[in-house]
């Protein structure tokens, strides 16, 4: 076997440079796409504490409302303001970590997001959880101080909303179907 004349040689050497820029240009896209599956697995975390929060505080309301004992009554507007906490971080960890992750597709991938309505209509779908999520800090409020004037039937109804909403985001990230 003879040696590599001096072309082959700056070819081989030239394809190494190739194949090592080709690697670290991969190293740093497969650093990027863990930091994507790290902000989307803790979007998803801190969504399902937000939904604990969204569908029991509304439980609580109909157990409150249907009590007839001060001392209990008087136990679930603690066990409301403690929960109303939890969901407050979940929330708000939730909308960061999926700004956050808005923020990486936009920077990494545009495309992504315009690809469709599906993206614009999870935001809307989203602000309305955000406004749900108030309506629930009004209610402790008003129970906090016995102003609360509802019935239990009607917060049974009002506990479905935030279920609609989850199956409309889900399906709307997952499916796409805009």
């Amino acid at each position: 076997m003879q040696k590599p004349g001096r072309a082959e040689r700056t070819a081989l050497i030239a394809t190494g440079a190739a194949q090592g820029q080709a690697r670290l240009y991969l190293t740093h896209v497969t650093a990027q796409i863990e930091v994507m599956l790290w902000l989307k697995a803790f979007h998803v975390i801190f969504v399902v504490t937000w939904f604990a929060g969204l569908f029991y505080l509304p439980r609580l309301f109909v157990y409150h409302v249907e009590a007839s004992e001060s001392v209990v009554r008087e136990r679930l507007k603690i066990m409301q303001r403690r929960l109303l906490m939890i969901t407050h971080v979940g929330g708000m960890l939730a909308v960061a970590f999926g700004t956050a992750l808005m923020v990486w597709w936009l920077l990494n991938a545009p495309a992504y997001l315009h690809s469709g309505l599906w993206f614009h209509l999870k935001l809307a779908l989203v602000a309305c959880l955000i406004a749900y999520h108030c309506l629930l800090v009004r209610m402790v409020r008003q129970f906090a101080t016995d102003s609360f004037s509802r019935s239990s039937r009607w917060l049974r109804i009002f506990n479905e909303i935030p279920a609609l909403l989850l199956i409309g985001i889900v399906v709307l990230v997952v499916v796409k179907p805009l």
